[in-house]
């Protein structure tokens, strides 16, 4: 019987820490899991070389949904960033070996292909409207699309997700299309003012729509900012504008928050980044306040939870938007990809490009092609680990930023 001889923790920072864990069989094969936790990687890595890995030696690699049970139910404290990105490292680890063993890429063993290939949005920013206008033509040349729409808002110094913010630690004039996270001792501060926010808003995405017509579809990531009031009103400013959907409005760990912004608008809502399980989203799928389940593979368990979760959300017509900005390694981002692929409530997918170096270390096979993402067909993930490469890139200490109010008060960034 095969069984798992070696588990391995790697971690590099090619262009931004990443974590990967590393599965290797009796018989020769390998198995990739991404386990990047963006600002706190370490106490993942501790999780699993401390706690995980001696659990997995001499394990069957085929029983994964043993495994995960296994690994979930034994540990007693459940759920949360740091134990579900584990888990799911494992988890895609064991489904990459299954496929490499099976000599199929893994979205048939998921089912088989759903669809030719997978719709991806791209983000484009500016400090202002011609900045904006810019990014979104450069991103419709890169051949996204649908584009995500980030703006500066007049008076604040830096604002989520503009790329030409200038940070301490890139050169000047660089964008940070690539990693908001900056590497140093201490976030980076931010300024926030949610009434400047609400007010500038939507005369930007009418400068846009009237630039770039009707067919684009837009989308808008709020950041977790609004109440639930706020929300609702920013998402009625925007129904004119036909939003493919407004992303994180506010704090969703109040689920029935999202009661007060449904009766406000008919805006789509896409919800779920930083959650982990299937019961952050009980009450949110059942009386249908969202439109789009935003986790990624990597922070929610792995494949085979978060398709417990889209199999939910199938029945009561909600899709799937999993979560892929460069903080999901090219290896979390292959197992999006395949879970995209064979399943039926496909949505869209999020696309940020790695950078070269990142490129170098994971090697992938996935195509891009006409606004179509698809996993490619080699046996397993698609998606090969350089160690050497990835030794030349040590560990570097990085945080997200946070936010203030403009009375010093800590906000939600």
């Amino acid at each position: 019987m095969t069984s798992i001889e070696t588990a391995e923790v790697v971690v590099t920072s090619p262009d931004r820490n990443f974590v990967t864990l590393r599965l290797t069989t009796d018989d020769g094969l390998t198995g990739l899991g991404d386990a990047t936790l963006n600002g706190r990687e370490l106490a993942v890595v501790s999780y699993l070389r401390d706690h995980v890995a001696p659990l997995l030696i001499g394990r069957d690699p085929h029983r994964i949904e043993d495994t995960w049970q296994f690994l979930y139910r034994s540990a007693y404290w459940r759920r949360g960033p740091v134990t579900m990105a584990a888990i799911a490292a494992v988890d895609v680890a064991l489904w990459d070996l299954k496929a490499r063993a099976a000599g199929m890429p893994l979205y048939q063993l998921l089912g088989g292909a759903s669809r030719t290939g997978l719709l991806a949005y791209g983000h484009a920013s500016g400090r202002d409207l011609p900045e904006l206008f810019d990014s979104v033509r450069d991103h419709l040349e890169q051949g996204y699309r649908a584009i995500r729409i980030q703006t500066g808002v007049p008076g604040l110094k830096a604002v989520y997700g503009v790329a030409a913010t200038q940070r301490a630690d890139v050169t000047v004039g660089d964008r940070y299309d690539y990693e908001p996270a900056s590497r140093g001792v201490f976030p980076q501060e931010e300024d926030w003012d949610t009434r400047a926010y609400l007010r500038h808003l939507p005369g930007v995405f009418e400068a846009v729509r009237g630039e770039f017509g009707p067919e684009l579809p837009l989308l808008h990531d709020g950041h977790h900012r609004m109440t639930p009031i706020q929300a609702g009103r920013l998402g009625k400013a925007l129904e004119p504008y036909d939003l493919f959907w407004l992303e994180d409005c506010t704090p969703a760990e109040n689920q029935q928050g999202l009661r007060l912004v449904r009766q406000h608008t008919t805006t789509p809502l896409a919800i779920g980044e930083v959650f982990n399980t299937v019961w952050d989203y009980q009450t949110l799928v059942t009386e249908q306040l969202i439109d789009y389940v935003r986790s990624a593979v990597t922070h929610t368990g792995g494949i085979t939870h978060l398709r417990k979760i889209l199999d939910f959300a199938a029945q009561y017509q909600i899709r799937s938007g999993m979560h892929g900005p460069t903080d999901i390694s090219p290896v979390g981002m292959a197992a999006a990809l395949h879970l995209g692929l064979a399943i039926h409530n496909f949505g869209i997918q999020e696309y940020m490009k790695h950078g070269a170096r990142t490129d170098e270390v994971f090697h992938q096979t996935f195509t891009w092609k006409d606004g179509r993402l698809h996993p490619g067909d080699e046996p397993g993930l698609g998606v090969t680990l350089d160690t050497d490469e990835a030794g030349k890139y040590p560990y570097q200490r990085a945080y997200l930023p946070y936010n203030r109010l403009t009375d010093g008060t800590v906000h939600d960034w």
